[in-house]
């Protein structure tokens, strides 16, 4: 399926006495401007495949993610969004899987396989394990489409590699399309991914069919 992606905002710098004083001191100009993020781009995405996008914070990787997002919940796929998982107060073995075994092999996938952690509550794990959490309960929910923004942004480069490989290898076997958007550029080899997508500052994006 092809998606294309257009988006632009309109700036303006309100002009207070302190900002016409450093813009006179730096010579800066003061003229409202369009500012483009996309300007028509194309991408080809099917159903199972992997989209690594990576750039700067501020570059536009969020936008890019939630207008795929929007377009293929449009679409009448069914999308999750990792930022919309909500944690119940309950022992993680409680809270996956239709019986004990799942709910192990789910968390374990996800990087959850310390016994010690099964029987915690949400409110007793690092950060890094509650995001580990979310996408244990990600792969045990049926949809369509998964959606990771700062994928592994919490976690150290092991554990996020090790999970993004694992995060890929169960969104293939099920048929999932898993798109992840993250400033780290070394997940490459663990992702695999079908297409990666270098976001750079203004409209200027650089799209690699393959890993």
């Amino acid at each position: 399926m092809k998606y294309t992606i257009s988006k632009s905002f309109n700036t303006a710098v309100e002009r207070t006495d302190r900002v016409l004083e450093v813009a006179e001191a730096f010579g800066l100009g003061l003229d409202d401007a369009k500012f483009v993020v996309y300007d028509g781009l194309e991408i080809d995405i099917e159903a199972g495949d992997v989209v690594y996008v990576t750039g700067q914070s501020g570059s536009g990787k969020s936008l890019l993610l939630n207008d795929l997002a929007a377009e293929m919940n449009q679409e009448g796929l069914g999308v999750m969004n990792i930022d919309g998982v909500e944690l119940p107060e309950i022992p993680l073995v409680d809270q996956i899987g239709a019986d004990t075994n799942e709910s192990l092999e789910i968390l374990s996938k996800a990087g959850l396989n310390d016994a010690y952690l099964f029987i915690r509550k949400p409110s007793e794990l690092s950060d890094g394990q509650r995001y580990r959490l979310k996408l244990a309960h990600l792969m045990a929910k049926k949809a369509d489409v998964w959606v990771c923004d700062e994928f592994g942004a919490v976690l150290d480069r092991v554990t996020a590699k090790v999970v993004a490989f694992s995060m890929q290898k169960v969104a293939r076997q099920m048929g999932v399309t898993l798109l992840v958007a993250t400033t780290h550029t070394d997940l490459g080899e663990e992702l695999g991914p079908n297409l990666t997508v270098a976001k750079r500052f203004r409209e200027k994006v650089e799209v690699t069919i393959g890993d």
